[in-house]
């Protein structure tokens, strides 16, 4: 079904791996349709409580923007961003389900952009990440703008984006543009144990919550209270909100179901 990733689920669990390991899978055009169209499925798809995001090889995440198939000319880069970057970060953003990021190696660019749109981002020490843009005088896009200021701070922000620079995964843990940082052997250990908590979470709560938290950037504190009260209503209708509180008063581990 994918030509340029590989799209995965087990144990309700999805990996979707970007697949262009020779040119440190770069974002082509067609790459990225195919990412929103992985994100799509997984949102139709109920067996599915999480989404991991990866890229394949060991090198790279993602290289961000394939300057050679995505710079032809016969489009502008702004209407190029409308039509084929911010669906695909709406689409993760939007996912009514946890997305973690398995940051494998570096994330520039636009990939770093993808790497930021997720909820979690599990690095190993190799992993790295740049706002490479300005390296050939562009602006940060793909949303970078909306999440670098929220995550960093405005004048933090302003350095990376400005200078481009390459920050190593100690400093991005120490910044909080990642979760967490593990050895490079254990990486897949560590993204499959934070995998199957979700998996086995109360996923509705959960992408009500994401709903919450993504309104919250451009909400006031009346509207957030508000908001809450509407989606508390949802979640106290949920089935796993019945078995939480049960197995709390029988002392038990719950036994989620995700609806």
């Amino acid at each position: 079904m994918y030509q340029y990733l590989l799209y995965q689920v087990q144990a309700g669990v999805c990996t979707i791996t970007l697949n262009r390991p020779e040119v440190y899978n770069a974002l082509s055009p067609a790459l990225i349709q195919e990412i929103t169209q992985a994100f799509e499925q997984a949102k139709g798809d109920e067996s599915i409580r999480v989404v991991v995001l990866t890229g394949a090889g060991d090198k790279a995440f993602s290289s961000g923007a394939d300057l050679k198939k995505g710079l032809d000319g016969s489009t502008s880069l702004g209407e190029s961003l409308r039509k084929n970057y911010n669906p695909m970060i709406l689409a993760i953003r939007n996912l009514p389900k946890p997305v973690i990021c398995r940051l494998n190696g570096i994330a520039a660019g636009a990939g770093c952009s993808l790497a930021l749109a997720c909820d979690m981002i599990i690095a190993s020490k190799t992993a790295k990440m740049s706002q490479i843009f300005i390296s050939i005088g562009l602006i940060v896009d793909a949303g970078s703008s909306f999440f670098l200021p929220k995550l960093v701070g405005s004048q933090k922000a302003f350095e990376l984006c400005s200078t481009g620079r390459v920050v190593e995964a100690q400093e991005c843990l120490s910044l909080g543009l990642v979760n967490s940082v593990v050895a490079e052997e254990d990486l897949d250990t560590a993204v499959a144990k934070m995998a199957t908590q979700y998996a086995n979470a109360p996923t509705l709560a959960i992408g009500l919550l994401k709903k919450v938290l993504n309104q919250s950037y451009h909400s006031s504190l009346e509207e957030m209270l508000e908001l809450e009260a509407i989606h508390q209503d949802i979640a106290g209708k949920t089935h796993d909100f019945g078995e939480g509180v049960m197995a709390f008063l029988q002392k038990r581990k719950p036994q989620f179901k995700g609806f």
